[in-house]
C-alpha cells in the first residue's frame, strides 16, 4: 500500500440507546425463502495461496531481498504470475510504462467469454517497497487474486460478464501502474466497466476485516459473505485513496475491495470483535524488512481469498438485482433474559410502491453471549411473523451477524416493521445492536 496519498481519518459512528419495547404477539409463521447464487463460488485453497506467497518470497530472496519497481525481483514476480495464467488459458498482456528512471510493468489477464461490453475487473499491486519482500503488502492480495483467477479456469466458468484481472506495478511510488492503465483506457473502454475490485494487504498478522464502501452493490456483496461467516466488518478508511482502486474511482468506475489493516492501531473494541491484540498495529511489519512469510495471519488470508471468489462469482457470473431501498434501526434494544419475553426494534417504512418483494432482505447484528438461545422473527405491519432463526441449544457461539431473505410479497411494504428477538433460556444476555430491511 502506498504512502504517497494522504490518509483519511476514520469516522466514528455513535449509536443511540433505546429502551425496551413492548412485546407483540405474532400471527401465523411464514418460512423464509432460501436464495443461493448459481453457480456456487468455490472454496479457495489456503495452501495454494500460500504456495504463491512462498514463490514471491523465494523470488525476493534471490533478487536483493525485495520485489520493488525497477528491481529484478519485480520482473521475476510478474513473469511467475504470467506463466501461471498463460498455462490456465488466459489471454495475458504485459503493459509497460516508465517512472523513476526504470521500466514498470502491469499484467492484464482476460478470461475468454462473458459480455465484452460489461467488464468486471479484480486486481492487486505486485510490487513491494525496497526494504523487504512485501509478503503481506502486497503479495497477499496478488496471490489471492491469482488463485481466484486459476479457480475460474479450473471451474471452466462461463460468466455473464467479461472477467479481467490485473497486477499493478509501482503502486508504492504513488499508484503509478494502475493510473497509467486507467489513463490509457479510451472513454469507450472505461464505459464497459461494471466494477473494479481491489485487494491490498489481506493477510495482516493482527487483522481487521474492512470493506470498501464506495459502491453499495459491491460493498453489500462482501458484507453478505462475511455475514455468512458470522464475522462483523467495518468500513475501510485507513487506505481510502491510497491504493489502486483510486484511479478507477476517479474516472467514475464503481470500485470495492477488502483490507485487513496496515499501521493503524487495533482498538480494544476491534480486538473484542475480531481477536488479536489491542493497541498494536494491524501490521507491525508494514513497509519493513520483517514483512516476510511469518507476517501472515492464515485465517484472514483464507477468509479474504474465499471472499474474492464469492464476489467474482456473484458479481461476474450472475446478474444480481441491485439492492432496493433500505431502512435501518441502529438503536440498541436490550433482549430480556426471560423465556418468552421479547425485544422489538421497529423500522418505519415509507415511500415504497406496492408490496414487499419475494426476496425481502433482513440484515441483523445482535450482540449476545449465547446465540443458541435467541429466536428471531420479522414482524410485518399487520402482525404476521416471518421466522428468521430458531433457537438451538447446541449453538454455543456468541453474537448473530447474518442476512436473511423472506418472501413477504403478500405484505404492503409501507408501515412499521419490527425485528423481534426472544431469549428462550436464562443465564445469557444480549441486545439488538442494529438491523436493516431492504426491499
Amino acid at each position: 500500500m502506498s504512502l504517497s496519498v494522504s490518509r483519511h481519518l476514520a469516522a466514528v459512528t455513535a449509536f443511540a440507546v433505546a429502551g425496551l419495547l413492548a412485546s407483540t404477539a405474532p400471527a401465523a409463521l411464514a418460512a423464509p425463502t432460501a436464495v443461493t447464487a448459481a453457480p456456487v463460488p468455490p472454496d479457495i485453497p489456503l495452501a495454494n495461496v500460500k504456495a504463491h506467497l512462498t514463490q514471491f518470497s523465494t523470488i525476493a530472496a534471490a533478487n536483493g531481498g525485495n520485489r520493488a519497481h525497477g528491481r529484478p525481483g519485480y520482473k521475476a514476480s510478474i513473469d511467475y504470475v504470467k506463466g501461471k495464467l498463460d498455462a490456465a488459458g488466459f489471454t495475458t498482456t504485459l503493459q509497460t510504462f516508465t517512472t523513476s528512471g526504470a521500466t514498470g510493468y502491469n499484467l492484464i489477464a482476460d478470461w475468454p467469454g462473458g459480455d465484452p461490453n460489461v467488464v468486471l475487473m479484480s486486481g492487486a499491486h505486485l510490487d513491494s517497497v525496497t526494504s523487504g519482500a512485501g509478503i503481506n503488502d502486497n503479495a497477499s492480495g496478488s496471490a489471492a487474486v491469482l488463485e481466484a483467477a486459476l479457480a475460474v479456469s479450473r471451474a471452466g466458468l462461463q460468466p455473464t460478464k467479461h472477467l479481467r484481472f490485473g497486477w499493478w506495478g509501482a503502486e508504492e511510488l504513488g499508484l503509478v501502474g494502475s493510473r497509467y492503465y486507467v489513463n490509457n483506457l479510451p472513454a469507450a473502454e472505461r464505459a464497459k466497466f461494471s466494477g473494479y475490485l481491489n485487494f491490498d494487504m489481506i493477510g495482516s498478522p493482527n487483522p481487521g476485516y474492512f470493506v470498501y464502501d464506495d459502491d453499495p452493490t459491491i460493498e453489500q456483496t462482501f458484507k453478505n459473505y462475511y455475514a455468512g461467516l458470522g464475522v462483523p466488518t467495518e468500513i475501510e478508511t485507513e487506505g481510502d485513496g491510497r491504493s489502486d482502486h483510486a484511479p478507477f474511482k476517479n474516472v467514475g468506475i464503481p470500485v470495492g475491495g477488502l483490507f485487513s489493516g496496515a499501521d493503524y492501531l487495533k482498538t480494544a473494541a476491534q480486538a473484542q470483535k475480531w481477536g488479536g491484540t489491542s493497541g498494536q498495529a494491524f501490521d507491525r511489519c508494514y513497509h519493513s524488512a520483517c514483512d516476510s512469510l511469518a507476517n501472515i495471519n492464515d485465517t484472514a488470508l483464507d477468509r479474504n481469498a474465499d471472499a474474492i471468489a464469492y464476489a467474482i462469482w456473484n458479481l461476474g457470473a450472475s446478474t444480481p438485482v441491485p439492492p432496493g431501498p433500505s431502512f435501518e434501526n441502529t438503536a440498541d434494544v436490550n433482549i430480556p433474559d426471560s423465556p418468552g419475553a421479547a425485544a422489538n426494534s421497529p423500522v418505519t417504512v415509507a415511500g415504497v410502491v406496492g408490496n414487499a418483494p419475494a426476496t425481502t432482505k433482513v440484515d441483523v447484528n445482535i450482540v449476545h453471549t449465547y446465540r443458541g438461545d435467541v429466536q428471531l422473527d420479522l414482524i410485518a405491519p399487520d402482525g404476521t411473523a416471518y421466522r428468521l432463526k430458531n433457537s438451538s441449544g447446541t449453538d454455543s457461539a456468541d453474537n448473530i451477524v447474518a442476512s436473511y431473505t423472506v418472501n413477504a410479497s403478500s405484505e404492503p411494504a409501507n408501515g412499521i416493521w419490527k425485528l423481534q428477538a426472544k431469549d428462550v433460556a436464562s443465564a445469557d444476555t444480549g441486545y439488538i445492536n442494529s438491523w436493516k430491511i431492504t426491499f
